[in-house]
């Protein structure tokens, strides 16, 4: 089926990256056609949604409604004094519940479409259950009288698990949207772009603490940029372990955000145990002190919620690995968590993280490290780097009978070569603070040989390896020979 015929609009001057979001966005409130159009729009929260919603909004000459934690009396006031200022109305209306509110929005609309944006949208079903079912209603069959006004209207909220049930098969808004954006972090390569931090190394860092978040950069550090190798440490003392900053409380504050989280508690120490290493339920559980089905709730909503990852296992399709979503979580339960006593005292900062340099850099940049050379290979390596074309990128582990162990493998590939779907194209070992040398090259062609004894396909797999500091003069001369891959830190940010 063919796209609607849709107007272009220049993104805003101030607003970094974001070109496809932004694209999305107006082909959606400018798209031909007659009727109501429903986007949904989600997120976690500082990723400059409201920002972008409101451009569209006045780019588009459209409305634009930001609901709070207000009774629903105080909400709908609220909601007629903004509809009054944009219409220039003398008399703000007064609806009186929300299917008198959804009426005046799309009379808005009945001249023309119209861009009308509700963000927060679910402080005002958390008032009002009801709404989704009667925006349901207001949107209608599609024809008639329903055809006489074009409301594009855009409900936004960054309560992930309330948003990405919002057009389930159960919610009565199930396939009634035309657009369904998830507003995510920026990618490594432009969050040390959005920093302007050139030093790989320093941007490693630096996204193993804030991540892609453009907020944390604006709002909760006011610019305050680390100033080269030498200066990261100062920074990370005066910026996230200074509870005078609001980036300090922010881990807390993502928690208590989601509804859906009870016993805030426990769900700290699920994501405690994750952040110092337990990946597995089993070992989440044991961490905790808890039965794995008493857990088995938390995970899920921690899931919903986007603060944490399950991640399939390469080479054991039923088990996967717990990882945590956002970096500053990771690094406040690896790093503030534990010190918060201390840190209390605001003098205590420097001592901190002094005594924490061997946690952070083992329980928060190693495992971050590694993510983002699995990010790295998804969005950033080209056809002749592994000899195909990456689909599936993540971590597994390959059992080792004869020695009794396991290996773990940081960065498995798998791909495309021609019509073959599925093949693996590479195995690669990711190490943040150690030379690479051919030691670590033998390893992984041991695990080649050792998948090839239960009988996967390992014609095409080329070993690789990923150094945040380098390699060895006889691994590199392997590589001269196309026996393995090497990424550094320079290929990482700007090679393929």
């Amino acid at each position: 089926m063919a796209r609607p015929k849709h107007r272009s609009i220049p993104k805003p001057s101030t607003m970094f990256d974001r070109d496809w979001e932004w694209s999305e966005l107006t082909a959606f409130a400018t798209a031909e056609g007659t009727g109501p159009r429903l986007g949904v729009v989600s997120g976690r929260r500082r990723q400059g949604k409201s920002f972008l919603l409101q451009a569209l909004a006045e780019a588009t000459g459209g409305f634009y409604y930001a609901a709070l934690e207000a009774s629903a009396v105080e909400s709908l006031r609220l909601l007629g004094e903004a509809v009054a200022r944009h219409t220039d109305a003398s008399v703000p209306p007064r609806p009186t519940d929300w299917g008198e509110a959804l009426e005046l929005l799309f009379n808005l609309a009945a001249e023309r479409p119209v861009t009308i944006v509700i963000d927060e949208f679910p402080y005002l079903v958390r008032n009002d259950p009801s709404l989704p079912s009667r925006l349901q209603a207001a949107l209608g069959v599609r024809a008639g009288r329903y055809l006489e006004r074009h409301p594009r209207l855009v409900v936004c909220g960054s309560a992930m698990s309330f948003m990405g049930g919002l057009l389930s098969g159960t919610s009565p808004l199930y396939g009634r949207a035309n657009l369904d954006l998830v507003v995510h972090a920026l990618g490594y390569r432009e969050a040390a772009e959005f920093w302007n931090i050139r030093d790989p190394r320093l941007a490693v860092l630096t996204h193993s603490v804030v991540g892609g978040t453009p907020a944390y950069r604006r709002e909760f550090v006011d610019d305050d940029v680390p100033d080269g190798l030498d200066d990261f440490d100062d920074w990370v003392c005066r910026t996230v372990l200074n509870p005078a900053r609001p980036l300090y409380g922010e881990a807390d504050f993502l928690l208590a955000a989601e509804p859906d989280v009870r016993d805030r508690s426990l769900y700290h120490s699920v994501l405690a145990a994750v952040a110092t290493g337990n990946h597995t339920s089993g070992g989440i559980a044991g961490a905790v002190g808890r039965k794995a089905t008493d857990i088995s709730q938390p995970l899920t909503v921690l899931k919903r919620c986007g603060l944490l990852t399950a991640e399939p296992d390469a080479f054991r399709g039923n088990r996967s690995a717990y990882r945590i979503a956002e970096p500053l979580i990771a690094f406040h339960h690896a790093v503030v968590r534990p010190s918060q006593t201390f840190l209390a005292h605001r003098r205590g900062a420097a001592a901190v993280w002094a005594r924490s340099q061997d946690t952070f850099l083992s329980q928060v940049v190693g495992p971050h490290f590694e993510r983002l050379c699995r990010e790295w290979a998804s969005w950033h390596a080209d056809l002749e780097t592994f000899g195909g074309l990456p689909i599936d990128v993540s971590a597994g582990s390959v059992s080792d009978p004869a020695a009794r162990t396991s290996h773990e493998v940081d960065v498995v590939v798998h791909g495309a070569i021609g019509q073959d779907q599925g093949v693996l194209l590479s195995i690669g070992e990711a190490k943040w603070n150690k030379v690479m040398d051919v030691r670590h090259l033998d390893r992984l062609r041991h695990i080649l040989t050792l998948l090839a004894a239960r009988g996967i396909d390992t014609a095409h797999a080329r070993p690789a390896c990923y150094s945040g500091i380098g390699f060895t003069p006889a691994l590199r001369a392997a590589a001269a020979r196309g026996e393995v891959i090497l990424v550094d830190l320079e290929r990482l940010y700007s090679g393929s």
